[in-house]
Order: C-alpha cells, then structure tokens, then sequence
C-alpha cells in the first residue's frame, strides 16, 4: 500500500537507535523529501523517506536516489533534507544514492515547478527536461581544476573573462562598484541600448526585447557576446539559448574566436550523452558561467544568473514536443522571475508574444535607428507590386518571376543566392493532371509521390511502385505535382543557370554554411546556411503556398521566416568588411506580412496582430487550453471543470477514432487558477483511474 495509508514510526521514538526492522537513521535531518519519477498526475508530489546512517554524508539535495514505492524501485531526486515528516505517516528508508553529484539545485527545481504549474503538468515531465542522462564515467574523469572536481569539493572560479579584452579595461572592483566603463558599441546602436548595457555591467536586471538590425560586425552572435560579456564582468552568469544547431555552430564560432571553447559550456542534445553530461556537470559544479544551447538549455543551473538570452523565440524549435510542451521562451520569463535575472529577447523579426512584454511594460524595447536599419538592411523587391507586374505579363503563371530571375542572374557575379522554397523533396504530394484528384496506392491509400524526376511513383506509407497508375475518378494516368518540393526546384534551377552550382540544404540534409563564391542555394525554411559574407540576393518563393496555410498565426510565422531569410542577405549599403548591394524578392499576392517585409519593420506587424487579436479575444492577447481524450472522459472532466463565467469554453469538437476536443480562453491575471483547477481535476481523475485526458496550454496549430 501507499506509505502515506500507513501510522507513523517516528513519533515518540529515539531515532539514534534502530528501529525494528529498519536500519540506523542518520541523527540529524533523518527525513528524506524525494520527488519520485511517475507520470501519474495523483503522485505529482514529494514523498518522504528515512535517511540511513551509512547513506547521511552521501544523501545531500539536489542527487539522485533510489526509493522503493508501491512494490516497486524508482528513481527519484532528493529535494530537501527535514527534522519532522508529517504525522501519521509510515516512512520506508532511501534503497540508494545513485550518485553523490548535486544536479539539481534549488533555483532550477523552482522553475521546474512553476513550469508544471503554468502549463498545468508534472514536475517529473519538466525535470525529465532539463536534468540530462547520467554517464557515469563522466562523474570520475579528471581532466582539470573545472572538468574533474567531484561533488565534495568546494566550486571553482569558471573561466575568466579577460576585462581588458572586454573592450576597456575596467574591471569589478572588490566593493562591487564598476571600476571603469564599458563601451557597448553594438548595444548603444538601439534607442534604450545603452542604458541597457549600463544596467547590465552595474550588477541590475533589466527585460528588453529586440530586433536585430542585420550586417553589423559579427551580426547577431557578436550583439548577444557584447551583453553576455557586461554580465560576466560584474561576476554573474549568463545564459543563452538558441533555436537549432545552425545558429549554435555559429554562435560558438563566434565564442571560440573571442573568449576560447573553454570559456563557455554547450548544452545540445546533438552533441551526444556525454558530452553534454560533461557539460552539464562543468555548469552544476560553478565552473562554467557561461552556458549556450538549446531549448532545454533553458534550465541549466547556472549559478548567480544575472541575464538569461532568447535568440529567436518564434521558431518552433523552442517548442518542448513532449508533456507538459513546454516553451523555452516562457521557462525563461518564469526563471528571470524566481531568480531575479535580466532578459533579452533578439531576434530577426518580432513574435507577437515578445510584442505583448513590451506593451504591458514587463520589458522594454530597444529600437533601431530607422537611418541604420535602412543602411545595413537589404533591398526588398516585391514581385507583384504595380511596377513588377507591368515589366511581367506572365508573373500569375511563373514560379520564378522575371524579377527574381533578373536579380538572381545579375547577383550570381557578386555572390552566392539563397532560394527558400516551401516543401522539401521532389514532388511531396501527386494529382490527377486532368481531375486534380489526390494520387493514392491502390493497395493501402497512402499518398504516392515521387523520390526523383525520373522514377515512378511510390507508396509513402507501404513503399508499393504504382508502375500503371490511373485516376480512380476520371482514369487519366498522368500526375501532376500538388507543390514543387527543393530538391525538384534545385533541378530545376540548374537547367535555368547552366554552369552554376545548385546546393540544396533542408532539414534532413543540413547545412550550416557556404563559401562566398557564385552559387544557388535552395533551402527550407529555418535550414538556410549561411554565407561568409552575406548573400548577395535572396529569392523568397512560394509565398502564396506558405500563406495559403490555414492558422491563427500563419501570416505572424511566415514573416518570422521571410526576416530570417532576407537577414542573411548583403546590405543595401557597403561597409567595412561587408560588401554592399543585396536584394530580396519575395513572390506572392500582396499581403501584410509581404508589406512588412519591403518595409523590414516586423514589431509594427506584431503590433497590429496583437491589436487584432485583444479585439477577437485570441492569443496570445489571451491564453488558451485545450483538453482532449475520450469523448465520454473529456466531456465528463469538463463538466467536474469548475472555472469562473470569464472563462470561455468550446466545444466538443469530435476528432478521430471518437475523441472530443474543448478549448479554454482565459486572461493571464485568470491563468494561475485555471491551471491549478486543471491539474487538481486530472489527479483526481488519475487516483480514480479513469482514463487520462490530455492537457495542453497555450498550443500552437488548433486556431
């Protein structure tokens, strides 16, 4: 039975002797808090065990430990040392320390739980997120003073950071007070940037969001060093987190060029097991200040964090796919709140959710100078505007329009030219050319579609040839492609620019970079590599087939990926050590996204959104759940569901295989009660053993 069914042992007995039948307990602090790895809702809390004598010196907060619970061994993290347990309470005693590291520190186990308790989960589901596996052998390596000291021994000073290479030579003096001044050359370009700055090198915590201007000196990553190395300066760590591997290969280019690879700790799933356990370690051990990765780099326990870094925040990368969905954006806003630390937002175009920071006053905006952004952004060619589509009587007709093909001809003389296309493959989905009728397998009716111009097609989901295909409704046995895919739009780039080199770069064939030399580059969106000196023009097709996606926030998505793409061109303008003369054209039908674009100015579209949105009461203006299982289980948890009249509720929406779908929309000031209402109901649907619904807060893709 459950421990907690069962009398206390503890009262009234002398704890430095055995207990019958139980080991000698530790004489101080005996009680054991443990958070124990269950996916079940109703034992979503700590659980206490007695402390054995032998097990005293080893069992401290934050390692991990072996408990036995309902006939059963789990693994657990022990979360706090006590005097008392609660009354009437039969304790069982620790069966193990797995390991004496100290991996999970207070500061990150309380942004655990209040990630759990916004997105209306379970505490294990987020650890499980950022308490990496355990290598063993990477707990006894000795390599240096950083990498090999053990849990017992006292933390070491990280890395330092060379003031004088900081860009002055002020350092922190003893009394905390900044001994100099740092310069913040790429900061200062924002209105707000150097007060900014000045609030970071003087030990405060200021929230800021902004949009990168592009073709500044080391771009991007050299924006994000400039305010990571103030916050180092003044002794506290940082913290920053990027979407992908494309953009960590190329901060950490920039890291090792200016600070050294040991200046810094990575954190990416794509290193490997244990190579990000040695990191981690380095970071748990205080021997790594600064720390870069992705999403679940979020919860590195980094100690004194001082500012915490988001670059991109609306690429879906940042999207946690497993329970509670968490996103790394918000862990963050939830961290900088428990542990009182700065935040920058940057990114190349404005989120409406970054939008929202600025105008409720929880962050400020640093803007670029109009005059700037004009200089250093590209020039941006509408394909459909009047002008373009008088000199183009056959733009409706063409994937290419004459002037993309214009700009790419006269572009390949200078440089390298970036084509984002849509779709990946081939031809990802076949048609009936006369009807337009979905092309299916006649033995299972998945989609057929092609791997290659020249062979048949294939089954997507059985594998089965169709050698001798015909139309099931009109019998016409010639297919047609419902959307062109890259590696088809590379083919047919090369037969259009004879001589010139196609690559193609999507996200099962990645590619972080390309030399500066003459070529087409066609890629997916957020798989564009980038170019050594910038692209000197780059083509943005299928727009209308992007925009033609139906969503709440297809347009906002769209433009994020335009702005990421057209970023990595050349400036209009030469300057020092950047070739000027680069271009974007964007083909489609006029649209909002496309207008913000030619005017590069992403937070005035995020802006309108966001009014739209407070105005039709959708997000992220409000905050959104959707509950979803069986239509019997989800109907009969919303109506246990007991929220205020402000909260709105739709539906059921019948699913697949008889699933019912409800939607929840809330305020934020509400957000706090209807998470808890959530996950109080599910746990006592759970301890009821009625089936489990599923939970998501604030989803992206159902509106």
């Amino acid at each position: 039975m459950d421990q907690s069914l069962q009398p206390s042992l503890l009262a009234g007995f002398d704890l430095s002797a055995p207990l019958p039948g139980i080991p000698h307990m530790a004489s101080t602090l005996p009680i054991a808090r443990v958070v124990i790895d269950s996916a079940l809702p109703h034992l979503d809390r700590p659980f206490d065990y007695l402390v054995p004598a032998e097990l005293d010196a080893a069992a401290q907060p934050g390692v991990r430990v072996k408990v036995r619970f309902g006939g059963q061994e789990l693994a657990g993290f022990l979360v706090e040392r006590l005097e008392h347990s609660e009354p009437g309470i039969r304790l069982q005693p620790l069966r193990a320390v797995v390991s004496p590291e100290v991996v999970l520190s207070a500061e990150v186990l309380a942004v655990a739980r209040a990630v759990a308790e916004r997105y209306a989960g379970g505490v294990w589901d987020v650890l499980r997120s950022a308490v990496p596996a355990r290598m063993a052998r990477v707990e006894t390596e000795k390599t240096d003073a950083g990498d090999g000291m053990r849990a017992d021994e006292p933390p070491v000073a990280g890395p330092a950071v060379d003031a004088s290479a900081v860009t002055g030579p002020a350092v922190k003096s003893a009394a905390g007070e900044p001994a100099g001044d740092f310069p913040a050359p790429l900061l200062s370009e924002y209105h707000g940037g150097a007060d900014y700055a000045r609030m970071l090198r003087t030990g405060q915590s200021p929230r800021a969001v902004l949009s990168a201007v592009p073709n500044r000196p080391g771009d991007w990553p050299a924006l994000l060093l400039e305010a990571s190395e103030l916050v180092l300066a003044s002794g506290r760590g940082v913290l920053i987190v990027v979407p992908d591997a494309r953009d960590m290969a190329r901060l950490c280019a920039r890291l090792d060029e200016r600070l050294g690879p040991e200046a810094y700790a990575r954190l990416t799933a794509e290193d490997g097991a244990t190579p990000r356990y040695r990191n981690f370690l380095r970071v748990a051990r205080g021997s790594a200040r600064l720390v870069v990765g992705t999403r679940n780099a979020a919860f590195a326990p980094v100690r004194d964090l001082g500012l915490a870094i988001i670059w991109d925040d609306a690429d879906n990368s940042h999207a946690e796919p497993r329970a509670p969905y968490h996103h790394a954006r918000e862990v963050l806003l939830l961290r900088c709140g428990v542990e009182n630390a700065g935040l920058l937002l940057a990114a190349p175009g404005r989120s409406a959710e970054a939008q929202r920071l600025v105008r409720s006053g929880w962050a400020h905006e640093l803007e670029a100078d109009r005059k700037l952004l004009r200089a250093h952004a590209p020039r941006v060619i509408a394909a459909s505007d009047e002008f373009e589509a008088e000199r183009d009587p056959l733009l409706h007709a063409a994937r290419l329009p004459a002037a993309a093909w214009r700009e790419a001809k006269a572009a390949l003389a200078r440089g390298p030219v970036l084509v984002q296309v849509a779709r990946t493959g081939f031809m990802p989905a076949l048609r009936c050319e006369r009807c337009r009728t979905p092309a299916r397998c006649t033995a299972c009716n998945g989609p057929l579609a092609l791997g290659d111009a020249r062979g048949a097609p294939a089954c997507g989901w059985c594998g089965l040839v169709a050698h001798d295909w015909s139309c099931v409704e009109c019998g016409f046995m010639r297919l047609r492609a419902a959307s062109i895919g890259a590696d088809r739009t590379a083919e047919e780039l090369g037969r259009a620019f004879p001589g010139i080199k196609v690559v193609a770069a999507t996200g099962a064939k990645p590619l972080h970079a390309v030399p500066d030399s003459p070529a087409l580059v066609v890629a997916t969106p957020g798989a564009e590599p980038v170019a050594a000196n910038g692209y000197a023009a780059v083509l943005l097709l299928d727009g209308d087939r992007m925009m033609a996606r139906e969503g709440l926030r297809t347009g906002e998505e769209v433009l994020n990926r335009w702005m990421g793409a057209a970023s990595l061109a050349r400036g209009r303008d030469a300057t020092e050590g950047h070739p000027g003369g680069g271009t974007v054209v964007v083909a489609g039908d006029p649209t909002e996204p496309m207008r913000a674009l030619v005017r590069f100015d992403a937070a005035a579209y995020a802006q309108a959104e966001l009014d739209e949105r407070r105005t039709l009461g959708l997000p992220p203006a409000v905050r959104t759940a959707m509950v979803k299982g069986p239509a019997g289980t989800a109907d009969k948890f919303m109506d246990a569901l007991v929220l205020g009249d402000e909260v709105r509720r739709h539906g059921p929406v019948l699913l697949g295989e008889g699933e019912h779908r409800w939607l929840l929309f809330f305020s934020y000031a509400q957000g706090p009660a209807v998470t808890a209402a959530l996950r109080a109901l599910r746990a006592t649907f759970s301890a009821a053993k009625e089936p489990v619904v599923a939970i998501r807060i604030d989803p992206d893709g159902i509106l």
